[in-house]
C-alpha cells in the first residue's frame, strides 16, 4: 500500500485524502492544528493519519501539496526537502493573490513568464513536481459525475513522476492530457481563473474542462 502524504488540511487536502484512502492509499493530512482534523481521522479509519508538514513529507511515497499557493514554498520548506528528493510531489497549487477579483478574473502574484510551480522546481530541482488538480473544485476532484470523462492537464519535468500521477488520476476518473514540462504550467495555472469565472459571475461551479481530439 503506497502511502500519500498531504501538505495541507483545507477542503482541497481532505477531498484528495478521501480519495486516496477510498482507492486503497495511507494518507496523512497534515496542519499546524491538528485538532481540527480530529473528525477526518476518524471518519478515515485505520489508514488516515495527521502529522506535521514534516512528519507528512517523510511519510509519504508521494507527496501533494494542496494549500493556498502563496505558502507553498515555506510548505516545502517546512515539509523538509530532504524527504522529497527524487519524489513525486503533485502540485495541487495556484498562484492566487490576496487582492480582489476583477469581473470575477482571479490574480495571480506571478506572471505569462513564470508560473508558481516553475519557482517551486527551480527552489526544489531534486523534487519531481507535477502540476494536477489545480483546475478544478474539490467537489469535483475525485469521480467526477460528469456525463462525459472530463481532462486534468499535467506537466511536469520527470517521465516517471508523470506517469505515476497518470495512473493516480485514471483511477480517480479523469482523462489526462500530458502538456510536457514544468513550463506548461503557465498555461495550466491560469485554467483556474478560467474554471472560476463562471462561478465568481453567475455562481455556476458545476463544470470541468474536456480537451476534444479530432
Amino acid at each position: 500500500m503506497k502511502k500519500i502524504g498531504i501538505l495541507g488540511s483545507g477542503v482541497v487536502a481532505q477531498a484528495l485524502g478521501n480519495g486516496f484512502l477510498k482507492h486503497g492509499y495511507e494518507v496523512m493530512l497534515s496542519s499546524r492544528n491538528l485538532a481540527k482534523l480530529q473528525d477526518w481521522k476518524t471518519q478515515g479509519g485505520e489508514h488516515a493519519h495527521l502529522g506535521s508538514f514534516y512528519e507528512a513529507g517523510k511519510f509519504g511515497d508521494i507527496v501533494v501539496i494542496a494549500l493556498k499557493g502563496i505558502i507553498a514554498v515555506d510548505a516545502v520548506e517546512d515539509a523538509g526537502p530532504q524527504h522529497l528528493m527524487r519524489k513525486t510531489v503533485i502540485d495541487a497549487t495556484n498562484p492566487i493573490a490576496d487582492s480582489a477579483p476583477e469581473d470575477g478574473v482571479l490574480k495571480f502574484f506571478t506572471n505569462n513568464d513564470e508560473s508558481l510551480m516553475e519557482r517551486l522546481q527551480l527552489q526544489f530541482p531534486e523534487v519531481h513536481f507535477v502540476k494536477a488538480f489545480n483546475c478544478i473544485g474539490s467537489a469535483y476532484m475525485v469521480e467526477p459525475p460528469f456525463k462525459e470523462k472530463p481532462t486534468m492537464f499535467i506537466c511536469g519535468n520527470n517521465v516517471a513522476a508523470k506517469k505515476e500521477v497518470n495512473e493516480i488520476l485514471e483511477k480517480f476518473g479523469w482523462e489526462v492530457a500530458d502538456m510536457g514540462k514544468a513550463a506548461a504550467a503557465r498555461a495550466i495555472e491560469p485554467l483556474a481563473m478560467l474554471w472560476c469565472i463562471p462561478g465568481m459571475l453567475n455562481g455556476e461551479w458545476k463544470h470541468a474542462f474536456k480537451l476534444v481530439k479530432e
